[in-house]
């Protein structure tokens, strides 16, 4: 049984060594709460020692953020933070590797002006783009893995008594990332090599579309020529892997952009710009949404679609299976990290350039000319249950079961 100091030495051993991969020279940027500090200085050890040349950590502070929407002056939303891009970009294409240490508070911008909060998403997806888009086509190392803070683990387990609140979200996240074990790296390997094998499974089929069946949901996909079933162990521009989510459990590839037709709906709530958004239900026609519904935050849904042209169509067609870690804690996560890994998912707007063939090598309109979907943002919903069914349709019509009642057929 190792105690809590060594899982988290474990846990940061995995974000410097399974995810970002540092190799000796190369720079590595961490995006963090200011809550996760413990855990930042760790990575920080651990990047230096495996060679690193700088690590540069930029700390948030949730307090700070929201103080900002409440106070300052409206126009500050419409200011893009081209001196955060220039730097992300030039650190990009110098080579460094990127690192975020999630923490927030879903419901931290709750009761706030949704025009700030969609104000503030557009100009810094204009401003981020380019930086996103080197990240989207895998051309520098990234990954993204959680830390607990009070707010958060409150909002997860809010029947447990408030010291035993974090306590509760660590043993999860240990076991989800398994830092809990002698040999994390060891575990993670072969993790990522039964995911490779289930993404040689699906490329193999090559099938042209997917038929999704379930309580509230039919809808069919159809996928490009020459799509790629990945994972998120990846390789990046320069050769070297990454691990680009920790935890993971997902197969995913990129949709056509116009073949989405039917309805689907939400399974669990999406975490979307500090607030949540629950029970949804969207209707689409050649890819597109045409009709939507919320139960919990229609007007965060609504400004998410109206992001740009693109946000109204999908961007990413994700497997999971139902019984997973994760979905098997039975633990509703309340942010995308954890929860689109326990639950077939899609993501409105952006494809990623790599889940097509030779798709890191062209340029962006060569990708829309093959179908894929372009946007400032990418955000992923959960849509899997436990009676969900998913066929693998072929060119020539006939069809294979994929998912059968939440599992792989």
């Amino acid at each position: 049984m190792l105690d809590f100091n060594q899982k988290l030495e474990n846990y940061a051993l995995l974000a410097v060594k399974i995810g970002v991969n540092i190799q000796p020279g190369q720079t590595l940027v961490v995006n963090a709460d200011i809550v996760s500090a413990a855990l930042v200085r760790l990575i920080v050890r651990q990047a230096y020692e495996a060679g690193a040349k700088l690590v540069k950590v930029n700390y948030s502070d949730e307090f700070v953020t929201r103080t900002r929407y409440d106070l300052a002056p409206s126009e500050s939303f419409l200011e893009p933070p081209k001196w955060q891009a220039d730097e992300l970009e030039d650190l990009a294409r110098g080579g460094a590797a990127f690192l975020t240490v999630i923490s927030a508070n879903p419901d931290l911008l709750n009761g706030v002006d949704a025009s700030r909060i969609a104000d503030h998403q557009k100009t810094a997806g204009q401003a981020m783009a380019p930086y996103r888009e080197m990240l989207m086509a895998n051309q520098v190392s990234w990954t993204g893995l959680a830390f607990p803070s009070a707010s958060w683990a409150a909002k997860v387990f809010p029947d447990a008594a408030p010291e035993q609140q974090i306590e509760l979200l660590w043993d999860a996240i240990f076991k989800a990332v398994r830092a809990d074990q002698e040999n994390p790296v060891q575990a993670w390997s072969v993790h990522l090599a039964g995911l490779k094998q289930r993404c040689e499974l699906l490329n193999a089929k090559k099938y042209r579309k997917l038929h999704y069946t379930a309580p509230g949901t039919d809808l069919t996909i159809e996928l490009p020529e020459g799509h790629i079933w990945c994972q998120a162990g990846a390789v990046n521009s320069r050769g070297m892997s990454f691990l680009a989510n920790i935890p993971t459990e997902e197969v995913f590839t990129a949709p056509l952009k116009t073949g989405a037709n039917g309805t689907v709906r939400s399974t669990k709530p999406l975490s979307y710009g500090g607030n949540i958004i629950d029970r949804f239900s969207l209707t689409l026609e050649n890819g597109k949404v045409t009709d939507f519904t919320a139960e919990v935050g229609q007007e965060a849904l609504a400004s998410l679609l109206a992001m740009d042209e693109g946000a109204a169509y999908f961007g990413e067609v994700a497997l999971v299976p139902f019984h997973s870690p994760i979905s098997e804690s039975g633990i509703l996560y309340y942010t995308t990290l954890y929860d689109e890994n326990a639950s077939c998912h899609l993501a409105l707007g952006a494809s990623y350039a790599f889940t097509l063939q030779d798709g890191i090598n062209m340029s962006k309109e060569q990708l829309v000319d093959k179908g894929m979907n372009q946007s400032l943002t990418h955000v992923d919903f959960m849509m899997g249950s436990p009676e969900m069914n998913i066929d693998g349709i072929a060119d020539d019509g006939s069809t294979d079961p994929i998912f059968r009642n939440g599992d792989w057929a």
